[in-house]
């Protein structure tokens, strides 16, 4: 397959990229270091990448960011983070992307456990997190040609946990490479509209 994705110099991504870079050829994009720039905020900067890439087999996103306050602190300046790149930009990734899949190819697309578990200073990426799981069920079925969409819900990650593990008290961390096998069996897989847990 030829697949594209998003985020692959993340912590997740490099993983993802190391699961299936054996079978597949793998398509890197993101904000730098990548075989194609795209900043998902943008939706001019998503139909450039599609344009430059051309078609796929599947689409990954394993990028999006939100900001961590607390309910009293937050603001909805604060609160477009999330809208914009967690939701907005994972769901124009879909939207902008159909024509370029090929019939029966798919979408990963990546929520979070703090929608199901939530954190202190959460309420923004949960928020985030719950629309794009709700997108994703209500998308498949209607997405056309056979085309799968599913998402990913980490939990925190190892790799991330000395950066990130103060706003994860009491959570169990799990390996980035487990993580990954969930988008491998997205897209390597049968199944549409659902969230893989990894917690």
């Amino acid at each position: 397959m030829r697949i594209l994705l998003v985020g692959a110099s993340g912590t997740i991504g490099q993983k993802i990229t190391e699961a299936l870079a054996s079978e597949h050829v793998v398509l890197r994009a993101g904000r730098n270091g990548a075989d194609v720039s795209v900043d998902i905020t943008s939706p001019e900067s998503i139909a450039s990448m599609y344009e430059e890439i051309g078609r796929v087999d599947a689409v990954i996103n394993a990028s999006g960011g939100a900001n961590f306050k607390t309910v009293p602190e937050l603001t909805p300046e604060l609160n477009e983070k999330g809208i914009e790149s967690k939701l907005k930009g994972q769901i124009n990734l879909v939207l902008l992307g159909q024509e370029y899949v090929n019939d029966g190819g798919s979408f990963t697309l990546t929520t979070g456990v703090m929608m199901d578990d939530p954190i202190p200073m959460g309420a923004s990426a949960a928020m985030a997190n719950g629309g794009v799981k709700a997108f994703v069920k209500a998308a498949s079925i209607e997405i056309p040609r056979g085309i799968r969409i599913n998402s990913v819900s980490p939990n925190i990650v190892e790799e991330s946990w000395s950066r990130l593990g103060g706003f994860f008290a009491g959570f169990d961390p799990v390996p980035a490479a487990r993580v990954a096998r969930a988008y491998v069996k997205s897209v390597e897989g049968a199944q549409t509209g659902q969230n893989y847990k990894v917690y």
